[in-house]
């Protein structure tokens, strides 16, 4: 049996930084073309109340950031630190997260997920996420390098 984890959710503050890419580092979430220090402060500046933390015994374990246009919200970088996985952290960020968007009236959440990353997929699917019939196009239009 899990022992069950105390944890606060709440925006993320400015002194979250170094321990949101330390997660983000130790989640595989970190890749050459995405700089997290860049991605943080492109967050802060469009609906930064979105970007959700969890924190326990002073640790912060656990992130979310989510997002709505007026259409679609989508999801980025949740992440709970191994230590904490399986526990219910990442059900309970995106519980948080969709509250969020539903008080803005938002009728559907989009998220991508890699591939090769079965685990995250059998994740969203228990939570009720459907695969949509749809290929996920991108374009990068300014560099983090």
């Amino acid at each position: 049996m899990t022992k069950a984890v105390r944890m606060e959710i709440r925006p993320f503050q400015s002194g979250d930084e170094e321990a949101v890419v330390r997660l983000w580092t130790v989640c595989g979430l970190v890749v050459p073309w995405n700089n997290p220090r860049h991605d943080i402060a492109r967050k802060l500046k469009v609906q930064g109340d979105m970007f959700l933390v969890a924190c326990s015994d002073g640790r912060l374990i656990a992130t979310v950031m989510a997002g709505y246009d007026g259409h679609r919200g989508c999801i980025n970088y949740l992440a709970v630190h191994p230590d904490h996985q399986r526990t219910g952290i990442g059900r309970s960020m995106m519980d948080e997260a969709e509250k969020h968007l539903r008080s803005l009236g938002c009728p559907k959440i989009n998220l991508q997920v890699r591939s090769s990353n079965k685990i995250v997929i059998d994740f969203y699917k228990r939570i009720g996420f459907k695969e949509d019939d749809v290929v996920s196009l991108g374009k990068r239009i300014e560099s983090d390098e």
